[in-house]
């Protein structure tokens, strides 16, 4: 792991990280007098630094090792951990694409490392050529790629993917905040192959677990380490990785939702389809839908007066509002209310 050690800041490489008292022992049962806990209450304890349990049922679910699982208090903190790894301040940057997931920017911006914004294509895909120049610049420590992407839908091409993975020198973090809806587009078996591939996921999408803040980084263990050694001691508290815990013990109503999710939005495309005011449904494996209006801004308004809340991407993608997946009586309320502010002659307010 040379090469990586090459990329990481050398004030991380040289730093020791600190040890916690659940780090000194890791046993479960004793008489505890060494973290200065309370005594008295159900929350009392430290929680698991390390989520030994998590980390081996999400390997398992990923048919993965455990020592190739970090885990963080939602995928944006992995998001801000690997730029405080790899990305020296005022000197580095990172490459992301737009449209694309705005927490790229807000971290690199925390971080004070430059953003390099690449246009997607017409298809919202990578686009090896305008890429390629990039890579001969050595300051240019991470690249992002939302896959599936965030607003727009869509996976990005394998053999387009693999190419700039293959020809980059710095970590490429492919995030799969959506993948359980497109499980066989995951690219989670490459992380073996390839020693500068950082796959996150979570358990706010497909599992519903968007409160309890569990998001993952699945690497070669060099890199889990040296997340695991900047991270905060107890970056996940006890009720959240229990909860995380017990739905992987029990998917059995993750996987029903999923499907019905996927059901819920191949009928909402039907609907949607019959609409004057709708111009575009653009391809999803995820569990929403970028939706190109009329009169995106006017309609936008006219929900929210409604009651009915989805997202404004006016202004990443012309004319669009980004659309989720809802239960079978929230997509009749938002269809019922499209076709009530709407008509041959534009918007009823």
């Amino acid at each position: 792991m040379d090469q990586i050690n090459k990329l990481v800041r050398k004030n991380i490489l040289d730093l020791v990280s600190y040890s916690c008292a659940r780090d000194e022992y890791t046993g479960t049962q004793g008489t505890f007098l060494d973290a200065n806990e309370s005594p008295y209450g159900d929350l009392n304890r430290y929680p698991d630094p390390r989520q030994h349990l998590l980390k081996s049922l999400w390997a398992k679910e990923k048919d993965i090792d455990a020592e190739q699982v970090f885990v963080g208090n939602g995928s944006d903190e992995v998001i801000d951990l690997l730029f405080r790894v790899f990305c020296e301040p005022g000197k580095d940057k990172v490459i992301a694409f737009t449209p694309g997931y705005g927490m790229y920017r807000v971290s690199a911006a925390i971080n004070n490392v430059e953003l390099i914004e690449l246009p997607l294509g017409d298809d919202f895909e990578l686009l090896v050529d305008e890429v390629l120049p990039f890579f001969t610049d050595p300051a240019i420590k991470l690249m992002f790629v939302c896959s599936p992407n965030n607003p727009t839908g869509n996976c990005m091409d394998a053999e387009v993917l693999e190419e700039l993975v293959q020809r980059f020198q710095g970590i490429v973090v492919v995030d799969e905040a959506y993948i359980d809806f497109c499980p066989d587009k995951t690219k989670t078996s490459w992380i073996d192959k390839y020693p500068n591939l950082v796959v996150t996921q979570t358990m706010s999408k497909a599992w519903g677990l968007a409160a309890a803040r569990i998001g993952f980084a699945l690497s070669n263990p060099s890199i889990v380490g040296l997340l695991n050694k900047v991270k905060p001691p107890y970056n996940v508290s006890t009720p959240n990785q229990e909860q995380a815990i017990q739905t992987l013990l029990d998917k059995h109503q993750v996987v029903n939702n999923i499907r019905q999710i996927l059901d819920e939005r191949a009928a909402l495309v039907k609907q949607l389809e019959a609409l004057d005011v709708v111009l575009q449904i653009f391809p999803s494996d995820t569990n929403f839908l970028l939706v190109r209006f009329k009169d995106a801004e006017a309609i936008y308004q006219a929900l929210i007066s409604k009651s009915v809340i989805v997202r404004n991407r006016n202004i990443l993608v012309s004319g669009c509002l980004r659309i989720s997946i809802g239960t079978k009586l929230e997509q009749e309320k938002l269809i019922t209310v499209l076709k009530r502010i709407t008509n041959e002659e534009g918007i009823i307010y």
